[in-house]
C-alpha cells in the first residue's frame, strides 16, 4: 500500500465492507396517497398547554392536546390552536406517534414545495457559509429540527448523500424531497437510512438501500482533517460516519503527544487517527464489539499507512473491566459510547452506565491522564453527565479538572427553541 503522505493511495477496503454492485436505478420511496399542503383539520390544546408552542417548540405531544377537529389522515398538515381557538402554528399530523403534531411553520402558509424547497436551500447554505463544501469531505447538511425539518436528517459524503427519516412528515414527503435534493445537490446517488425504534415510534414503513441513483459499489471515500475513511453508506452506523465529533476527533490530538491511548466504542478509528497522525500518540489501542466497525478501523488505519494502532473487537464494558484488572495504564482515553437513553424515562440505566463507564476509565488512567468522554443521548442534559463526572471522582477519589466542554460540529447547530438538538456533550478532563 502506497503511504497516503506521498499522494497516492490504495483506496481498497476488506471485503467486510463491500455492499452491492454498482448499479442505477430509483428505489421504490413511492406515498400511498397525496398529502395536503393546506391545512385538512385542526388540533386544539388543552388549557395552559400554549406556551411552548407559541414558543417555537416543534413537538406536540399527545398529553397536550384536547380535541382533533376535522378528519385529517396520518401525514396530512393540521393546525394547532391555544384552547381559545387562537392560531399558534401549522405543522404536520400523525396519529401513530407519540409526537401527535410536529410543527413547521408559525405562519398560515401552505407546506408545499416550495416550502420544503426554501427550507432545504437555506440549510444548504449554511454549511456553505460554515466552510463545509468541499466535495472530498463530509458534512451535515439537514439537521432536522436544528433546520425547521423536523424528522429529516441529510448527510454528503463526497458525492453521496445519506438521508435519515426520522418522522411520518418527512416519510410523506420523500417523493418530492428526493427529487429537490438531486435537483439542489447534483449527488451521485441517494441512500435511505432508518433507524428500527424510531420507526416503529413513528409508523413508518421503509427499507434501508439506495433511493436514487448509482450504487458506489463499496465504501465512499472522504478526506477529514487530512485523514482519509471509508463511509460504509450502505450498512454503516447512522448515516455512516459520525460527522458531529469531526472537530472533537481533532481536539483530542493536543493532548495525546507520547501518550499510549485506548479509544473505546472506536467505530470507524476516528479518535485514534488523530490521536497518532496529529496528536503524536505512542501507541493507540481501539476497541469496538461491531466486527464491521472493527474491520473498517483497521482499513481505514492501512489507508492512512498508520501501524501504531492495535484494534481488538470486544463489548466496551467487559474490555475495561478486563483492563483494569490486568493493570494496565494508559496516558488518555476516549470514551464514545453509542446512545444509552432514548428517552427521560431510561434516564436513570444510562447515568449508571456512564458512571460505570467513566469510573473504571479513571481508574485505568495515569495521574495527569486525558479522559473524554462523550454522551450522545439527547435524554441526559450537560448537567446531568457533570454531575455523573461529580460522582465518579468521589468514588475513584481522583480529581477530575474539565478542560474543555465541547457539543457537536457546527453544522450540527442548535435550535434555542428545540434544545433537544444539543444532543451530544463532550468533555476533556484531566484526571489527577
Amino acid at each position: 500500500m502506497t503511504n497516503p503522505r506521498d499522494g497516492d493511495v490504495d483506496e481498497r477496503l476488506p471485503a467486510a465492507t463491500a455492499v452491492s454492485e454498482p448499479a442505477s436505478r430509483q428505489a421504490t420511496i413511492a406515498w400511498d396517497r397525496t398529502v395536503t399542503d393546506q391545512s385538512a383539520g385542526l388540533v386544539r390544546l388543552k388549557p395552559r398547554k400554549s406556551r411552548p408552542f407559541f414558543g417555537r417548540h416543534p413537538w406536540v405531544l399527545e398529553t397536550a392536546i384536547a380535541a382533533v377537529e376535522g378528519q385529517p389522515l396520518d401525514g396530512d398538515v393540521v393546525d394547532l390552536l391555544s384552547d381559545t381557538g387562537k392560531f399558534i402554528a401549522r405543522g404536520v399530523y400523525n396519529s401513530r406517534s407519540r409526537i401527535r403534531v410536529r410543527l413547521y411553520s408559525w405562519r398560515p402558509e401552505p407546506l408545499d414545495d416550495q416550502f420544503w424547497r426554501s427550507r432545504l436551500e437555506n440549510a444548504i447554505a449554511l454549511r456553505r457559509t460554515l466552510g463545509f463544501d468541499d466535495p472530498a469531505g463530509g458534512a451535515r447538511l439537514v439537521f432536522s429540527e436544528a433546520d425547521g425539518l423536523s424528522g429529516l436528517i441529510v448527510d454528503r459524503y463526497a458525492d453521496y448523500l445519506s438521508i435519515q427519516v426520522t418522522s411520518l412528515a418527512m416519510r410523506a414527503r420523500l417523493p418530492n424531497l428526493v427529487p429537490l435534493l438531486v435537483e439542489l445537490l447534483q449527488s451521485r446517488g441517494i441512500f435511505l437510512r432508518t433507524e428500527k425504534g424510531v420507526s416503529q415510534a413513528e409508523g413508518l414503513e421503509l427499507i434501508d438501500g439506495l433511493a436514487w441513483g448509482n450504487d458506489p459499489g463499496g465504501p465512499v471515500f472522504i478526506t477529514e482533517h487530512g485523514l482519509r475513511y471509508g463511509v460504509d453508506l450502505a450498512v454503516g452506523q447512522k448515516t455512516g460516519f459520525y460527522l458531529d465529533q469531526r472537530e472533537n476527533r481533532r481536539a483530542l490530538a493536543a493532548y495525546t503527544a507520547g501518550a499510549r491511548v485506548l479509544d473505546l466504542f472506536c467505530y470507524s478509528g476516528g479518535f485514534s487517527l488523530n490521536a497518532r497522525r496529529w496528536g503524536g500518540a505512542s501507541e493507540v489501542l481501539a476497541i469496538d464489539a461491531s466486527p464491521r466497525a472493527i474491520a473498517l478501523a483497521r482499513a481505514n488505519a492501512q489507508l492512512n499507512a498508520e501501524p501504531g494502532i492495535r484494534f481488538v473487537e470486544r463489548d466496551g464494558f467487559e474490555a475495561l473491566d478486563e483492563l483494569v484488572i490486568a493493570r494496565e495504564k494508559f496516558g488518555a482515553i476516549v470514551l464514545d459510547p453509542p446512545k444509552f437513553a432514548r428517552n427521560r424515562a431510561t434516564l436513570d440505566d444510562a447515568l449508571r452506565a456512564y458512571h460505570r463507564l467513566n469510573r473504571q476509565a479513571v481508574n485505568l488512567l495515569e495521574p495527569g491522564g486525558i479522559l473524554l468522554t462523550c454522551s450522545c443521548s439527547g435524554a441526559v442534559s450537560r448537567e446531568d453527565f457533570m454531575y455523573m463526572l461529580v460522582g465518579v471522582a468521589q468514588q475513584t477519589g481522583r480529581d477530575l479538572q474539565i478542560l474543555e466542554q465541547r457539543g457537536a460540529a457546527p453544522d450540527h447547530p442548535v435550535a434555542v427553541t428545540c434544545l433537544e438538538t444539543e444532543y451530544l456533550k463532550c468533555f476533556i478532563c484531566r484526571v489527577i
